[in-house]
């Protein structure tokens, strides 16, 4: 009839709406799906007013990607800024603590400069070299002094080195660094590696035993173990030196690198082997609570089993974990290092702290305790970056 032709039907406006609607939706869906993969910024939808279904996949979103890409440099700037203020903020504290300490400390910094000289050291004499060195001010006016100096590069003069602190510190670190990093991956390897065969063999005997051994090395003493390592291989068997960076009485010029690695080997083999407990135990219950999560009771059941298992759904889930516990040991690294240093008198930057805080060598020990919070600080935050990278859930939260 020409009544019901020319009057529009409710029910059809309402189904070409909801059609409409649905095509927005299904469009939203199909562009954040094939272009951005996952949303970075929320942003509203062009007006798709008759536009087909074919033409919704080819709308351009280059603003909303531009948004996204300058909310994400923000975000990022904004974390650099925060990091920076924090371990700007790190740093004032600890070395007005370290300085602090250091200046209600019993040791003479003049005796410990001259010697065994001070008795023919007049009080004048003694004066002059307080007035050099400035310890005769106030312990604020110290400070400011110190603060200001290392604000333009000036760390001071090393009393028993009688070099620049900054060049001690480099030539110290240099040995310390060859030594903690050698530990470092060996800890790494070997404790990661344990901690799967425990995962993997849990409650068995070689589980057993391995926590055993990694209880016992956790509470182990450093300087306990490097001593019976020395006895054991230095004493007895004598395989290796019993201690130095290089064999003593020769040229440093003359020295090989075979002489390096068998000086080398003692101190990081205790090191690392102090560090392998930690990280095998973390790995082991990572490993357990992998194992009996419902993805792998499904990977199971569809006959995966043993390596393979293991290879494809267990190794990723464990391996970020002990990855960002590994950079995140930096501290206990060092802390390790000074010890072990000190039994083997390995010339690296632990035995030079001690030696700065035994013979009240001031700057040194303040340079030096500078020097290991960037260390120890850098290490926690490429924990933190290297995670937020890997791990896709937390790289999202971060986006």
């Amino acid at each position: 009839m020409p009544g019901r032709s020319q009057t529009p039907s409710p029910t059809g406006s309402g189904n070409k709406q909801k059609s409409r609607d649905g095509g927005f939706s299904l469009a939203h869906g199909l562009l954040n799906k094939k272009y951005l993969r996952e949303p970075i910024v929320s942003c509203p939808l062009p007006d798709l007013s008759g536009t087909s279904l074919r033409g919704l996949q080819r709308v351009s979103l280059t603003d909303c990607q531009k948004e996204g890409k300058v909310l994400r440099t923000k975000r990022i700037s904004l974390y650099i800024l925060s990091q920076a203020a924090k371990l700007l903020t790190l740093l004032i504290a600890i070395s007005i603590l370290s300085f602090m300490l250091v200046s209600y400390s019993p040791i003479d910094p003049i005796r410990a400069y001259i010697g065994g000289d001070m008795l023919r050291v007049s009080p004048e004499q003694r004066a002059n070299i307080e007035e050099y060195w400035g310890l005769n001010e106030p312990r604020v006016s110290q400070y400011l002094n110190w603060a200001n100096s290392i604000l333009h590069g000036d760390l001071g003069t090393s009393l028993l080195y009688r070099s620049p602190v900054a060049q001690v510190i480099a030539e110290r670190f240099v040995a310390s660094l060859a030594l903690m990093a050698i530990a470092w991956l060996l800890s790494g390897i070997f404790g990661f590696i344990l901690g799967i065969i425990a995962g993997m063999k849990k409650g068995t005997w070689i589980d057993r035993l391995i926590k055993g051994y990694c209880y016992v090395l956790s509470a182990t003493p450093t300087f306990w173990l490097g001593l019976v390592v020395v006895i054991v291989f230095s004493v007895w068997l004598g395989w290796f030196p019993i201690g130095l960076g290089t064999p003593a009485g020769i040229l440093e010029q003359d020295v090989s690198l075979t002489d390096y690695l068998r000086h080398l080997f003692l101190p990081a083999l205790t090191l690392s082997i102090i560090g392998v407990a930690n990280i095998a135990l973390h790995t082991r219950t990572k490993l357990v609570e992998t194992l009996n999560s419902e993805f792998i009771w499904f990977a199971k059941a569809k006959g995966e089993k043993g390596l393979k298992l293991l290879w494809r759904h267990g190794l990723r889930n464990i391996s970020l974990p002990a990855i960002s516990l590994q950079f995140a040991s930096f501290g206990e690294l060092f802390g390790g290092a000074v010890l072990t240093e000190q039994v083997f008198s390995y010339p690296g930057l632990g035995q030079a702290i001690v030696e700065a805080g035994l013979g009240g060598d001031v700057p040194l020990l303040l340079g030096i305790v500078l020097f290991s919070t960037i260390f120890v600080y850098v290490g926690n935050l490429m924990a933190d970056i290297l995670y937020k990278v890997i791990d896709p859930r937390i790289r999202k939260e971060w986006n």
